[in-house]
């Protein structure tokens, strides 16, 4: 049975990947496919993407791969001119015409793994969702291209891992994040087991990993290379809690459970 390694949302967050990486390495598993998020809200999106080039198989596009490096971009901030110019020759370039999505049958199951949605990398299906948005993430559409239509769909973008079965067999998982996790922080992956590319059905499994890592590295790069927003950054890796509730922090306000955040 083959063993797939799937990462997600680096966010720049090299210390995170590399440990990691070391655990895939220690379980003997060579394949890894990698659903996109290089770059953004941590300090080396240039080393990440290197690294992940080398070291993926499969590299699918994020929101964030889309949209920092578009020379169109209406949207800008001090920040995002800063970790867009973290990028090296050419990367920007490379994470633009990343693919949207991965297809493939493991043990009679066609997996299709994608960023954040079926229609595009810019919208979110989180845990709680709507059961026609559980319904649509198994569905061809422009962005996924014509095909059999998977019966397991895998993804990340919401760094808010789950599983769900129901429908027929219909399977949805998140893979949350290495680099940004939420709720735990502790880097996340997934490994897929099966029989690769097969189409009789046969045991297939989907198992999650914790990795712990040197968090305060990992800030002390921050703080050396003197990222901005470096307090929401700090937020998230320490306590899992999405730099976007800093204020209500700092306000003394009820932390809102990221479940129910828009």
């Amino acid at each position: 049975m083959e063993r797939i390694a799937l990462i997600s949302d680096v966010h720049g967050n090299l210390t995170a990947l590399e440990a990691v990486l070391a655990d895939i390495d220690r379980r003997g598993i060579t394949r890894i496919f990698n659903l996109g998020d290089y770059v953004g809200k941590g300090p080396r999106g240039r080393e990440v993407v290197d690294l992940c080039r080398a070291r993926c198989e499969v590299n699918l596009l994020g929101n964030w791969d889309d949209f920092l490096p578009d020379p169109d971009r209406s949207f800008d901030s001090e920040a995002l001119q800063w970790w867009l110019a973290q990028l090296g020759p050419g990367q920007g370039e490379w994470l633009r015409g990343l693919a949207f999505n991965h297809d493939f049958w493991l043990s009679g199951r066609r997996v299709r793994l994608f960023h954040a949605s079926e229609e595009t990398v810019h919208r979110r299906v989180r845990y709680v969702r709507s059961q026609s948005e559980f319904e649509a993430l198994f569905t061809n559409t422009a962005a996924t291209g014509d095909g059999p239509a998977p019966d397991v769909v895998g993804y990340g973008d919401t760094h808010d891992p789950f599983y769900e079965c129901q429908l027929e067999g219909r399977t949805s998982f998140n893979t949350g994040s290495v680099g940004n996790c939420m709720g735990d922080p502790t880097p996340l992956y997934c490994i897929l087991e099966g029989e690769l590319d097969s189409q009789e059905p046969s045991p297939w499994s989907i198992a999650y990993v914790r990795v712990p890592y040197d968090v305060e590295a990992e800030l002390a790069a921050a703080r050396a290379l003197g990222m901005p927003q470096y307090d929401g950054y700090e937020l998230e890796l320490r306590r899992g809690l999405y730099r976007g509730q800093l204020d209500e922090i700092r306000a003394g306000e009820p932390v809102t459970g990221y479940h129910e955040r828009n």
